[in-house]
């Protein structure tokens, strides 16, 4: 007999699979078969279940933080201009087009390299068979994969961080001064393609199955939702340190605190508070901070003068994105002239 847990995670899979049967049968397929594309069927139902998997997430995410962000502001802002082109940045990401762009194009490279490594005796590193029994919870399982990407995600972060070409892509994300529950995909397309194809990676390395891939997305995607989230709202002393909250998450994005070395600040240069859901790496790497009061978001260098260098980061989603690629070229060029000179101003 199935307990209350597996029992709703069986009739979730079930009317998910049912939905995403009916959406390929009836949408899709036509669709490849019009165009000659149905040798790709097996991997445009993939895409299916992503993208139906990524609007429930919208939707439950939606239905739960903006009430909370109406009730409980931490903020108030004249207009929500700014938060509009976010928006579009969840739809893109949530609903699967990138991982659908990296899948289709990396998927055969994955393949091919799996079986250059299982000719030579090399097999996947599977992390939830190291212990017996394990398999057998999926619970179990399921935190274990998360922990340890978790811990990738630190260090990716920081890399993000502490790389300069890569931080002027990563800098679209930071150049939101209306930090909101959609502002978590506020991404360079670049920079999300190079963190897919990382985490892809990483998980068919460790043997993570495709079904709790698509579950740690999930689960990952709504936390960081409400990290983002315009609340006030605390997790107290010993949340803070169990759960990356609103609070922790939001002084990395804080002018003078989130990329640099604050005056009040006792994290490391390039900033602080790195953790993806987990505040833990953050405190045995001595990069958290939990005691600087709350200061306003965005990039020093979007400030006016004297303040910065009123660099202009965009307002649209296309000119976000040109002027991230911009940054990130000049950022390049700039160290290929002067490679001995180590460039570690504050941005």
């Amino acid at each position: 007999m199935l307990n209350p847990l597996d029992w709703i995670s069986h009739a979730t899979s079930l009317l998910i699979g049912e939905a995403q049967t009916w959406v390929f049968v009836t949408l899709v397929q036509p669709v490849l078969y019009h165009f000659h594309l149905m040798v790709d069927d097996d991997f445009a139902y993939d895409g299916v279940l992503w993208f139906l998997a990524g609007l429930l997430q919208i939707g439950m995410v939606y239905a739960v933080l903006r009430p909370l962000e109406a009730l409980r502001p931490l903020e108030v802002w004249p207009n929500r201009r700014a938060v509009r082109v976010d928006v579009l940045y969840t739809f893109i990401n949530r609903l699967g087009l990138i991982n659908l762009v990296l899948f289709f194009t990396l998927q055969p490279a994955f393949d091919s390299l799996q079986e250059w490594f299982r000719l030579r005796g090399v097999d996947n590193l599977n992390l939830d068979a190291l212990w017996p029994g394990i398999t057998d919870r999926p619970l179990i399982s399921f935190l274990i994969y998360l922990i340890v990407l978790d811990f990738a995600g630190y260090w990716y972060h920081r890399a993000q961080h502490q790389i300069q070409w890569w931080w002027e892509l990563h800098a679209v994300h930071h150049s939101q001064r209306q930090l909101s529950l959609w502002s978590d995909d506020r991404n360079h397309v670049l920079d999300d393609v190079l963190m897919a194809a990382f985490f892809a990676a990483l998980a068919l390395l460790i043997g993570v199955p495709p079904n709790q891939f698509v579950a740690l997305s999930l689960v990952s995607g709504a936390l960081q939702s409400l990290q983002h989230a315009n609340i006030r709202l605390s997790f107290g002393w010993l949340g803070e340190r169990l759960l990356v909250s609103p609070r922790f998450h939001r002084l990395h994005h804080a002018v003078g605190y989130g990329h640099e070395l604050g005056h009040q600040n006792n994290a490391r240069l390039y900033g602080c508070n790195f953790g993806v859901l987990l505040p833990w790496w953050d405190v045995l790497f001595r990069s958290a901070d939990f005691t600087t009061p709350l200061q306003p978001t965005g990039v020093r260098a979007q400030l006016p003068a004297p303040d910065g260098q009123g660099e202009d980061y965009g307002d649209g989603f296309w000119a976000q994105q040109g002027l991230g690629l911009r940054r990130m070229v000049r950022r390049l060029f700039a160290s290929f002239a002067a490679p001995t000179l180590p460039n570690r101003q504050p941005r």
